[in-house]
């Protein structure tokens, strides 16, 4: 555990019933004069665009749509994107959407600039300033970009999806309305759930944990094994939803302040190569990963149990009994979830296995967070396991 550590917040969030109205005020105390309405063409199909947009509009201030985004964007999509907003001439950014349209929009407001693109971030990340504030609204309980200063885009020439990380992308202000979730699909609400519960287990048990990361991430890990189930599977679950968003929320807080770790590392070239979406790929990986991890992270699975397991016939009594609990629950949630454990479900065949261990091992800006050292052959062998 790490012995010196920070956590840096957006400026202020915006939770609980009809949020989305904060809108208007926080647009007139910046004396807004034009906002970019980052989305994607399914939320603005939904109908879910309307609120956000009927909040401008109640502002007084002009606006500009930008919904061209697709999902898992490459660094040239959203270079396009960008382009589209510099000519904007917009003063403010708000965002409304998953992980893509999030991160795209935060890339977007550090770069009104000419001095540098998404291509130069992938190399020199730190040379990203804060243009234009941002409002970030997740339309999943999922990624926690809403609270990151990460984006991921792909690299189609390296089959990778790389993580541009700069303290000045973290939103200024974020907006939680379970509304903006109500009605996801329970596919994407499935994978987006487990992406969350990801990020808690993995922040828990990484490396840099801390007591910051601590703090969110429990509370995080708590709240999505007690309620993902029930929030995907019962659109009018409210309080599930509400606690879901919350908790990707917090286990966002927890990347900023720690890190995610080998689940995270190994399913980027999932995404970068065969364009599996980014929460399946870490379901797929989640429990052979922390099985792998077990023998290291044991103690802190046992405490994992002692917080979230409510169930009171249940007992487990040694600490390998409450880790095997837990990685258990993890299967379990997949399994029920009807979430792919298998990349035989994507095509991918046994002859990229080289490729895939190559790209994984690129991926050290988490591994090293990983509390068990994971070598190419172990890459392979955890590969192996879900081909």
């Amino acid at each position: 555990m790490q012995t010196v550590y920070n956590v840096k917040l957006p400026h202020a969030v915006y939770g609980g019933e009809n949020s989305i109205d904060n809108i208007a005020p926080i647009l007139k105390s910046h004396q807004v004069q034009r906002v970019a309405l980052f989305t994607d063409k399914g939320i603005h199909a939904s109908g879910l665009f309307d609120l956000p947009e009927a909040a401008v509009k109640a502002a007084g201030a002009d606006y500009y749509v930008l919904d061209e985004i697709p999902p898992e964007p490459s660094y040239t999509a959203v270079q396009n994107i960008v382009d589209q907003f510099k000519a904007s001439g917009a003063d403010m950014v708000i965002a409304c959407g998953g992980g893509s349209v999030l991160d795209a929009a935060k890339l977007a407001s550090v770069l009104v600039t000419d001095e540098y693109g998404v291509k130069e971030l992938l190399d020199e990340p730190g040379r990203a300033k804060k243009c234009v504030p941002t409002i970030l609204i997740p339309t999943t309980a999922g990624t926690g970009a809403e609270v990151t200063p990460n984006a991921i885009v792909a690299v189609p020439e390296k089959e990778l999806k790389v993580g541009i990380v700069n303290e000045n992308m973290i939103a200024d202000y974020v907006i939680l309305d379970a509304r903006m979730i109500k009605n996801l699909p329970r596919p994407i609400a499935a994978a987006t759930g487990v992406d969350a519960l990801a990020h808690a287990i993995e922040c828990y048990t990484s490396k840099k944990a801390n007591p910051f990361s601590d703090t969110f991430a429990m509370e995080a890990l708590d709240l999505i094994l007690n309620n993902i189930i029930p929030a995907c599977d019962d659109p009018e679950a409210m309080e599930a939803k509400n606690k879901m968003q919350i908790a990707a929320f917090y286990a966002g807080i927890a990347i900023t302040a720690s890190g995610t770790t080998a689940v995270h590392a190994l399913s980027y070239p999932l995404g970068g190569k065969y364009h599996i979406a980014h929460g399946v790929s870490n379901a797929i990986l989640l429990a052979p990963v922390m099985r792998f991890n077990a023998p290291v992270c044991q103690d802190r699975f046992a405490q994992a149990y002692d917080r979230c397991c409510h169930d009171t016939e249940t007992i487990c009594q040694t600490s390998g009994e409450k880790a095997e609990w837990l990685i258990g629950q993890l299967e379990r949630i997949v399994r029920h979830l009807e979430i792919p454990t298998s990349l035989r479900e994507f095509g991918v065949p046994l002859e990229d296995l080289n490729g895939l261990v190559e790209a994984g091992m690129q991926v050290q800006r988490l591994l090293v967070n990983n509390m068990r050292l994971v070598t190419a052959e172990d890459a392979r062998n955890l590969y192996l396991e879900i081909l």
